[in-house]
């Protein structure tokens, strides 16, 4: 029988995870963040790296229990059953496909800026299309050819932005960022859920553990490495953004417009060039990590056997790669992803107070079926506790539309599971790798 293969080093995952949050949006944030509280933007961009570093340092006591595909859903299953499990996923892959379908829809209208044709009609669809074919041909072809891919593009998407923090940083005026405004506590939760939503996706790491070489030890590395590499990225983007701009929130593409005031017409060219780029790495790992969220929904018998089918020669989940891939298309050429990716903010919640939850409940009531932890978060509880806390605070922070769309998004959930049949269970958590 076939199996996944494992061909992911600590790097390859650090490469995967910086990825999948330095996505396109890094070109645009800077401004609505600012909109929300002004000069205390770098504040928050540090305060919330802290925040995700907590369920990083959760995730990755987790990641070093498993060896198999799945990351939070698997940890949710393991330490709650199998309806919180399948709950969890299921928001896991629901965040992951409109994700990739805005994504994609979003490098049209960046590309449609040098050719208009690409924004409208059937050179749209046909663009997207193309797009998708591509990503998922690679994706089946094998996941070293994947890992190749995006880590080719998470390189060519850091080096525009090293530019324009190096050089960016010595046009910075200082009294832009030393003038803090009075905030409300509306406000800061306000930002804290957006800050939330674009530090995530370092939670897709641990969902290609089934094929990672040494998972329990490179997986871990590779989630910390993750938040600790980004979070200075985004927070010396912010800084130069917000230092060079003397209103960085009326401007609708902030990084451009300040590579150009210190750049010039090539710098603001450079950007646009790196912002494509990096949304087309991003298409890539959203491929990757999507399909392997519905192989291990699969494989513990919570989806039809059919997305579990893998590949005899390239070893790759080939049904669930044309399925996520198909989904993804259908959404970006529809233009329904919009209504529905305001709740990716909250399923992202949804995953990191899990796993959360997951750290506390495995600690104190391991299980046969789950490993002793290779790697512990230090300081005790300290950190799955600060974790659970500040995201029912953000949660609480949400506007209605994002409350009702996650509701919805969790009862469809809950519905498919009732009305679904499953197979077989799973032998054990971590069988079949």
């Amino acid at each position: 029988m076939a199996t996944l293969k494992r061909a992911l080093g600590r790097w390859d995952l650090t490469a995967i995870g910086v990825n999948q949050v330095i996505g396109g949006a890094i070109f645009l944030w800077p401004a609505q963040v600012a909109a929300q509280i002004g000069a205390w933007s770098p504040i928050g961009f540090v305060l919330i790296a802290g925040l995700s570093l907590s369920v990083a340092l959760c995730c990755a006591e987790l990641a070093s229990r498993f060896d198999a595909t799945g990351g939070p859903y698997l940890y949710a299953r393991a330490a709650f059953g199998e309806f919180v499990g399948f709950e969890v996923g299921w928001m896991q892959w629901f965040s992951r496909a409109s994700s990739q379908a805005s994504i994609m829809a979003a490098t049209a209208v960046a590309l449609g800026y040098y050719v208009p044709a690409l924004t409208v009609g059937w050179p749209r669809a046909a663009f997207l299309t193309a797009l998708t074919l591509g990503f998922a041909a690679i994706n089946i072809r094998g996941v070293r050819q994947s890992a190749l891919v995006v880590d080719a593009l998470t390189i060519a998407k850091l080096v525009p932005l090293a530019v324009f923090i190096v050089v960016g940083l010595a046009f910075v005026q200082t009294p832009r960022l030393t003038s803090l405004p009075a905030i409300t506590v509306p406000q800061a939760l306000a930002a804290g859920l957006l800050l939330i939503f674009i530090y995530g996706g370092y939670e897709t790491v641990p969902i290609l553990a089934g094929e990672a070489v040494e998972p329990r030890r490179d997986v871990p590395f590779a989630i910390v490495a993750t938040i600790v590499a980004v979070a200075m990225v985004m927070t010396l983007v912010q800084i130069v953004a917000q230092g060079v701009l003397a209103d960085v929130a009326g401007h609708a593409t902030p990084i451009a417009d300040a590579a150009a005031a210190f750049l010039g017409v090539g710098g603001a060219l450079l950007i646009g060039v790196g912002s494509v780029v990096s949304m087309t790495g991003n298409n890539a790992g959203q491929v990757l990590n999507g399909s392997r969220t519905l192989f291990a929904l699969a494989e513990a018998g919570q989806l039809p056997a059919f997305f579990a089918r893998i590949h005899p020669r390239f070893r790759t989940p080939v049904h669930a790669i044309v399925f996520q891939s198909a989904v993804a298309l259908t959404l970006a050429l529809s233009g329904s992803f919009a209504a529905i990716a305001v709740v990716s903010a909250l399923a992202r919640l949804v995953m990191y107070a899990s796993s959360a939850a997951a750290t506390l409940k495995l600690r104190s009531h391991p299980t046969a079926d789950v490993k002793p932890a290779r790697f512990t978060a230090p300081l005790g509880p300290t950190a799955p506790l600060v974790a659970l806390v500040v995201c029912v605070a953000l949660a609480a922070g949400a506007t209605r539309v994002q409350l009702l769309g996650g509701l919805a998004a969790l009862a469809a959930g809950g519905l498919f599971y009732a009305l679904a049949p499953r197979g077989a269970r799973a032998e054990q958590f971590g069988i079949r790798n």
